[in-house]
Order: structure tokens, then C-alpha cells, then sequence
């Protein structure tokens, strides 16, 4: 009898493997590469006394340390060993992130995670497999996109490293990733991928300029920099959500007998407009106006910019109930939602 309840045992193993074998296939991929990063990652303190790492960098790896004390200290974000080491990327790409929509409707496809339950991307550490995963959500129809990821986060599940590739960006930039990913590490509610970007976005870019401010003055280049990158971020969101409204519209008039390559002439249409908005744009950096010139962009690509700024105007409100006091707000909503 007990010969037989263990087969039955060891049966219903090797089926639940055989189910979720993608899954446990990714996982294992997703576990080697955080491990490898984990294990060969340095204290940031090893690479200041190294005489032969780049000045430059190390003044960038001051201010990460500067910007992790302000984070904790005048934000109110969790205190932990994140970004106390760095990575070495050797100038590639460690990070790609797959993510897609249906085709004629601004509705995010989701993966659901052990855990973290349902997510609308996926991670990679292999860019084959994740042209992989585009090319198997293509063949379903959805419109797909990659993107390089330049953050790192576990969500304060493991200890976060910097990664080199980070030091590439300004000083408001990189202070602003940091928070951004930090946030994270201190909030973050299951199901609610949206709110949690959203939230870090704001936290991450609220944060970044008072420590700018706090650290090199009001009046310093470094604040005035940000300031305009800042504007210029929010001129291109302003004029994708504008977008993505005007697609929401499209695609609500849309019926089933409406033939797909009309479907297909009228999205690129609208999309085409879109970019043209961007085209007379006023930005400072007039790359922003030829983002579009080799490649229109898809319904992937305005889910991403909803996911981080779609919710902006409300967690401003209650950002202005806690009367701009970033510390007080994650405080109460810590307190919230259990965390």
C-alpha cells in the first residue's frame, strides 16, 4: 500500500513538472542569472580604493551612496544593503524586458507569478529567449515589444547590486533609478503593477530632484539639467497618453466586420499622427521629436507608458493630502497595505 501511494506521489511529481515545465525552465534561467550577478557583484567601497577605476566613476559611486543615505533618511524608504555593491557589465546589455497588447485594443497580455502574482512583462537575461517569447506572442497576434531594462530591483527579496551601465546616466538620472528602484524595495502590492510603477515613478522623480537640490543647490547645473530633462519626459508622456487616448477611441469603433487591413491602415494612421505630435513637440533634447523616424511604435509600447504615468494625476492628489511630505505618504501607506 505504501509502495503504491509513493508511486502515486512520485506520478503526480512528475506530471506538475511536466505542466509547469516552462515555467520551472524559467525560473531556473532567471535564478542562474540573478545568482551569477549576486556572486560576482563588489562592494562599492573595493572599487573607490581600486586605483585603476576611473575617477569620474567613482564620483558617480559617491552619489549613489549619497543618494541611498537621502532615500532613507529624508524619504522615508526602507533601509537595506541595496546598491551597497556593483556589478561589472563590461559595457553589455544584462536586462531585456518582453512585454505585449492585443492588437486593436490598449489591453496589457499578463503573466501570473508565483508570489508576485500577475505581471504584464517578463524578464530575461538572454536575449534569444526573449526574441523567443516575442516571436511566440506574435504568433498569437499581439503586437510585442523588447526593451533593454536599466534598473534592478528584487523587490527587496535579495540584496540589489548597482549595475556599471547605471554610472552612464547624469547625476539626476541615476539618482532618480535608484529611488525609483528603492520605492520598489519598500512598497510594492501584489496585482497592482500599474499603482507600484506609477508610484515609483513619482516617488522616483519627486525624490530625485530634492536630493539634487539638497546636494548640489537649487541654482547648480546638475538640478537645472534634471529640471529640463524632466520637462522634457513629461512633454513626451503628455503626448503619448494624449495618443493612447485617441487609439483608445479608434479602437472602440472598430467591429468584428470590419475587415483587418482596414483595421491595420487606420491604427498605423493614428499612430503616424502621434508621431507627428512628437515631430512638433517642444523639447530641449530634440531627439525626443525622431524617436519614431525608423520605427512606428506599437499598442506594446503606449501599455508601458500608461503602466509608469497613467495613474500620476491621483498619486499626486494624495501626495498633496500628506501635504508633500514624501515620507508621511509612504508612511500611511505602508501602514495601508501591510507592509
Amino acid at each position: 500500500m505504501l509502495k503504491k501511494i509513493s508511486w502515486g506521489i512520485l506520478l503526480i511529481l512528475i506530471a506538475l513538472c511536466l505542466y509547469y515545465w516552462n515555467w520551472l525552465s524559467y525560473g531556473y534561467n532567471q535564478a542562474k542569472g540573478q545568482l551569477k550577478v549576486i556572486t560576482q557583484s563588489r562592494p562599492i567601497e573595493d572599487f573607490l580604493q581600486d586605483p585603476n577605476f576611473p575617477d569620474s566613476l567613482k564620483q558617480k559611486l559617491e552619489l549613489t551612496m549619497a543618494v541611498r543615505g537621502f532615500a532613507v533618511d529624508s524619504l522615508g524608504l526602507n533601509k537595506s544593503d541595496n546598491y551597497t555593491e556593483l556589478y561589472d557589465q563590461k559595457g553589455k546589455t544584462l536586462l531585456w524586458n518582453v512585454s505585449a497588447s492585443e492588437p486593436y485594443a490598449l489591453k496589457a497580455y499578463t503573466w501570473q507569478y508565483p508570489f508576485l502574482g500577475e505581471m504584464p512583462y517578463k524578464g530575461f537575461f538572454d536575449l534569444e529567449k526573449a526574441k523567443k517569447e516575442a516571436d511566440l506572442l506574435k504568433e498569437k497576434g499581439l503586437d510585442v515589444r523588447i526593451r533593454t531594462v536599466g534598473g534592478w530591483s528584487t523587490l527587496g527579496i535579495l540584496k540589489d547590486p548597482l549595475l556599471s551601465n547605471m554610472l552612464e546616466r547624469n547625476d539626476g538620472a541615476l539618482a532618480e533609478v535608484i529611488i525609483h528602484e528603492l520605492t520598489h524595495a519598500t512598497l510594492f502590492v501584489k496585482n497592482e503593477v500599474e499603482f507600484n510603477e506609477n508610484l515609483a515613478s513619482f516617488i522616483g522623480e519627486k525624490g530625485a530632484e530634492r536630493f539634487l537640490v539638497s546636494h548640489f543647490g537649487d541654482s547648480s547645473a546638475q538640478h537645472l539639467e534634471y529640471l529640463q530633462s524632466l520637462a522634457d519626459s513629461k512633454t513626451l508622456t503628455r503626448i503619448i497618453l494624449a495618443g493612447a487616448g485617441r487609439l483608445d477611441s479608434l479602437y472602440g469603433s472598430f467591429t468584428d466586420s470590419l475587415k483587418t487591413s482596414l483595421k491595420d491602415s487606420l491604427k498605423n494612421n493614428c499612430i503616424q499622427h502621434i508621431a507627428n505630435d512628437l515631430k512638433n513637440g517642444a523639447f530641449y533634447n530634440t531627439r525626443y521629436q525622431n524617436i519614431f523616424d525608423d520605427v512606428l511604435p506599437n499598442n506594446a509600447y503606449f501599455m508601458a507608458h500608461r503602466r509608469y504615468h497613467n495613474q500620476e494625476d491621483s498619486i499626486q492628489a494624495i501626495f498633496h493630502q500628506y501635504d508633500d511630505d514624501i515620507k508621511l505618504m509612504l508612511t500611511a501607506m505602508k501602514i495601508k497595505y501591510g507592509k
